[in-house]
C-alpha cells in the first residue's frame, strides 16, 4: 500500500537531489513513516542512474532501468511528493526553496544531494561532454554513438581518474561492438587520455595504477599526464605547455565542482564551492539544513568524491534527519578510510583494489555486478519490509496544536478553509483580468458578478476530482486543463472560473502552501486560457482534491455539437490515450518514473490551440477524451451523429508504459464501467492486448474530431508543427448499417 502523512502536516521535510544519499532516506521513511511529517522530493529527472553502473551501461552490459533508481516508484511507496524541477537557490531566512518555473517549497528541515559537475576551462561547456551530470552525459553519449557510427574517430577524455579511465574503457569497448555489429572495423578509433597529475589514478594504490598503465598500453590508448588541459575548443584541445591536440569528440571527466547556488544562498561553503557539514552530515552554518555526497565537504573528514561515500552517508543522513524533526541527539558519521574500489575496464572484467591490494578477472566482474545488482534490488523492487524502533511522532507544540485542531474539526462549518490562510494564498495570484468581470477576486463579495458579452450565448461547465499526483502545483495545471477541455470542445471562448478546492488537513502553514502550489499551477494554465479566476470555495479533508465551475461564450451559429459528424469524415484524436492505467499502475509502485512523468507533460498540455486548428480546419464534431474513454466519448458522437465508426488500433497513439501496464492486468477503477459498451464493438482486435485502451478512462486528455477528408492531412500536419506530436488518424465514420455494433475495430 502507498503510504502518506498520517494525521495532519506538522513538519516538512525537503530533499534537493535523487542521489545516492537520498534514496537511501526515501526507502527508510518509505519502510517506516514519521506521523506528522510530509516528505518532498525536489529533482528534474524521473530516474536517477547509479554511478557504479554507469560504465557497464555504456559499455551495453546494463539496459536503462537495471542501471538507474525509479525515484517515481519509489518516491509513491515512500508516500513522498515529487516536484520534478531545478532548486535555484535556498531563501534560508524564510526557509523556502527556490525553484526554476515554480512557487517556492517550504521546510522545515532541509536536505542537499544534487552531485556535482567536473570543473570547467574556457570553451568546454560548448566544446566537451561532461561525465557529470550523469543524465547530461548519458544524452551526450547517445548522440556521440551515432555519429561514431562510421569513419574515422579520435576521441579524448580529460581526467585521469577512476572516473575518466572507466568511461574512457566503456566507450572504447562499446563503439568496437557497434562497429563489429555492422561488419566494419574499430581500428580506425584513437583514444586520448589527458590527466594534470603525473600519475594515472593518484588516490589508488601503486599496484592499481601499474595494472592500468599496461592496460592501456595494450589497448593502444596514448596517455598525456603532468600537464592540464587548460583550454578547449571544437575539435582541439590546448594543454599548459602549450601542445594542441586535435579530437572529434571529447569527453570531460575532471575533478568535481560545485553549482553556485549553494554559496550565494549563504550557506557556509569550502574553497570550492561545497557545503560545508558536520560530522553529523549538519550545515556548519544553518542547523536545519544537512548536505551528503558530492555536494556536500566533511569538515574534519574530507574525503574524495565518490559514489562510494554517498551511499554510506544514506543510513546516517536518515537517521539524523529523523532526529532533527524529533529534537533529539544527532548521531556523529566517521567515513572510512580505506574502501573497495572495483572498476571495469570496458568487457566484462574488473580490477579490484583495496589499500594496497590489487587484483582483477572476470571473476572481479561477477562479484561487482553482485553487489551493483544487489544495491539497485533494494531501491527497485518495492514493497520493503518495515524497520521498527523509531520514535512513532513528532512533538512539540506545533505538534499538539495540529493534532488538537484535527480533533476539534466537527464540520459544523463545512469545514472551510480560514480567512487568513485564504488571503494570503491567493494574494500572490497574478490573475488574468477581463472587462466583462464586475466583481471578482480583485473586490471578493458573496458572489461573482459577470456582464455577458454582447450577441453571445453562455456555456457553463463544471468538472472537479481528486488528486492522482503528488505535486499540487502540477495537479493544479491538471484540474484546470481538464476542466476546460469541454468549453475548448464546444468552440467556445473561456471566460470565468470558480474553483472547488479540498486541502488535507495540516498546520495552517501547511495548508496555505499546499493551496499556493495547486492554484499557482491551476492559474497559470486559466491565464494562458484568458480565462478570469472569480472565486470559489474551499474546505478541509481527508485528501487534496479541485474542480473548476468554467464558463465560457460563443456566437450562436458556431457551437460545435458531437452530432454533426459526417459520412466519410476522418476521426483525429490529438492526444495519446492511457492515463487511467499509467496512474492505478503509479499507485501501486508500478508504473516506470519516466512513463508518469511523460503522462504529466501531456496531460499539463492545454488543448487551446488544438480546438483551434480543428475548426480552422473545417471540424464537423469535437468532443474532449475524458473519464469515458475513447469508446465512451465516440459512442456520444455517434449516437448523436446517427453513423458508425471504424477505428484503426494500431493507428491510436498509446503513451508509452501503457500497453505494459494495461497488459499486465493495471486498471482504472472506472475501467469495468466503460467496459460495458464492449457489445457496442466489433471485429477481431478485440482479442488484441492493447483493445483495453479502448476504455481506459483519461484525465485532461485531448480532442475527438471528426474532419472532411479533403482536410485531414493538413489539419494533422498542423497539429504537430504546433505541438500536438502524438495526433494522428485513427479511422473514419460511415453511414449506419443496421447492425447493432456501431464500432468497428481493425488491426
Amino acid at each position: 500500500a502507498v503510504k502518506g502523512v498520517a494525521g495532519p502536516v506538522v513538519k516538512d521535510l525537503v530533499l534537493i537531489g535523487g542521489g545516492h544519499s537520498h534514496v537511501a532516506v526515501l526507502r527508510s521513511f518509505g519502510m517506516s513513516p514519521l506521523p506528522g511529517v510530509r516528505l518532498t522530493l525536489i529533482c528534474r529527472d524521473a530516474h536517477t542512474p547509479y554511478s557504479g553502473m554507469l560504465p557497464g551501461y555504456v559499455a551495453g552490459h546494463y539496459d536503462y532501468d537495471e542501471a538507474h533508481i525509479d525515484l517515481g516508484a519509489l518516491s509513491r511507496f515512500a508516500g513522498v511528493r515529487f516536484f520534478r524541477a531545478a532548486a535555484t537557490g535556498i531563501d534560508l531566512g524564510r526557509k523556502r526553496v527556490i525553484c526554476d518555473g515554480r512557487p517556492p517549497v517550504p521546510f522545515d528541515i532541509l536536505s542537499i544531494n544534487t552531485g556535482s559537475s567536473p570543473g570547467a576551462v574556457p570553451g568546454a561547456a560548448g566544446a566537451a561532454i561532461p561525465i557529470k551530470p550523469i543524465d547530461t552525459f548519458l544524452d551526450g553519449w547517445q548522440a556521440l554513438r551515432e555519429r561514431a557510427a562510421s569513419g574515422p574517430l579520435c576521441i579524448a577524455v580529460v581526467g585521469a581518474g577512476a572516473g575518466g579511465v572507466e568511461i574512457l574503457l566503456a566507450v572504447r569497448h562499446r563503439l568496437a561492438e557497434t562497429r563489429a555489429a555492422a561488419g566494419r572495423s574499430a581500428d580506425d578509433i584513437a583514444f586520448r587520455l589527458f590527466g594534470d597529475c603525473d600519475e594515472l589514478l593518484p588516490t589508488h594504490s601503486a599496484a592499481m595504477r601499474r595494472t592500468f598503465r599496461n592496460f592501456l598500453r595494450r589497448c593502444g590508448v596514448a596517455v598525456h599526464l603532468g600537464h592540464p588541459v587548460v583550454e578547449v575548443s571544437p575539435g582541439r584541445l590546448r594543454d599548459a605547455t602549450g601542445a594542441a591536440f586535435e579530437a572529434d569528440e571529447i569527453l570531460w571527466a575532471t575533478g568535481a565542482s560545485a553549482p553556485e547556488w549553494p554559496a550565494k544562498s549563504g550557506l557556509a561553503v569550502d574553497g570550492r564551492g561545497f557545503v560545508r557539514v558536520k560530522d553529523t552530515l549538519q550545515s556548519v552554518s544553518h542547523p536545519d539544513v544537512f548536505a551528503a555526497g558530492d555536494i556536500a565537504s566533511m569538515d574534519d573528514h574530507p574525503r574524495p568524491k565518490s559514489g562510494v561515500f554517498a551511499v554510506r552517508q544514506g543510513k546516517p543522513l536518515a537517521h539524523n534527519l529523523r532526529h532533527r524533526l524529533l529534537g533529539r541527539r544527532l548521531r556523529r558519521y566517521r567515513p572510512q578510510s580505506n574502501f573497495l574500489s572495483l572498476i571495469s575496464v570496458g568487457e566484462k572484467r574488473a580490477i579490484a583494489s583495496y589499500g594496497p591490494l590489487s587484483f582483477g578477472g572476470a571473476a572481479v566482474w561477477k562479484w561487482k555486478d553482485w553487489i551493483d545488482r544487489r544495491f539497485m534490488a533494494k531501491y527497485n523492487d518495492p514493497p520493503f519490509e518495515e524497520e521498527s524502533g523509531f520514535p512513532p511522532e513528532i512533538d512539540g507544540p506545533d505538534a499538539l496544536d495540529a493534532v488538537s485542531d484535527d480533533a476539534m474539526r466537527c464540520g459544523g462549518c463545512g469545514g472551510k478553509i480560514g480567512a487568513t490562510i485564504l488571503e494570503r494564498a491567493l494574494g500572490n495570484l497574478s490573475t488574468v483580468q477581463r472587462e466583462e468581470v464586475v466583481v471578482g477576486l480583485r473586490e471578493p463579495d458573496d458572489a461573482a458578478v459577470v456582464a455577458p458579452p454582447p450577441g453571445k450565448v453562455m456555456v457553463h461547465t463544471v468538472d472537479s476530482f481528486r488528486a492522482m499526483v503528488d505535486d499540487p502545483y502540477a495537479f493544479g495545471k491538471i484540474a484546470a486543463n481538464h476542466s476546460l477541455g469541454d468549453i475548448y470542445a464546444m468552440g467556445a471562448t473561456p471566460q470565468t472560473a470558480l474553483a472547488i478546492a479540498n486541502l488535507p488537513y495540516g498546520a495552517p502553514s501547511k495548508v496555505e502552501d499546499t493551496l499556493t502550489q495547486m492554484m499557482s499551477g491551476a492559474v497559470e494554465i486559466l491565464n494562458d486560457a484568458g480565462c478570469a479566476l472569480v472565486g470559489g470555495h474551499t474546505a478541509e479533508g481527508a485528501e487534496l482534491s479541485l474542480g473548476f465551475a468554467i464558463n465560457g461564450t460563443v456566437d450562436r451559429e458556431r457551437v460545435t455539437r458531437k452530432g454533426g459528424l459526417r459520412p466519410g469524415d476522418a476521426l483525429l484524436i490529438t492526444k495519446p490515450v492511457g492515463t487511467g492505467t499509467l496512474f492505478a499502475a503509479d499507485m501501486r509502485c508500478r508504473a516506470k518514473g519516466r512513463w508518469i512523468a511523460a503522462a504529466l507533460s501531456h496531460m499539463a498540455q492545454s488543448n487551446r490551440e488544438a480546438a483551434e486548428c480543428l475548426f480552422e480546419h473545417g471540424a464537423t464534431a469535437v468532443t474532449d477524451v475524458t473519464g469515458f474513454g475513447l469508446i465512451g466519448h465516440l459512442m456520444e458522437m455517434l449516437r448523436s451523429s446517427g453513423l458508425e465508426a471504424t477505428l484503426s488500433l494500431g493507428s491510436i497513439p498509446v503513451m508509452d508504459g501503457a500497453e505494459e501496464t494495461v497488459g499486465a492486468g493495471m486498471l482504472s477503477s472506472l475501467q469495468p464501467q466503460n467496459a460495458r459498451l464492449r457489445d457496442a464493438v466489433r471485429g477481431s482486435a478485440v482479442a488484441h492486448p492493447r483493445f483495453p485502451l479502448l476504455f481506459d478512462p483519461q484525465t485532461a486528455g485531448g480532442l475527438l474530431a471528426g474532419v472532411p477528408p479533403d482536410r485531414t492531412a493538413d489539419c494533422v500536419a498542423a497539429l504537430r508543427d504546433r505541438g500536438y506530436a502524438r495526433a494522428s488518424i485513427i479511422g473514419d465514420i460511415g453511414k449506419p448499417s443496421g447492425r447493432p455494433e456501431p464500432i468497428a475495430v481493425e488491426p
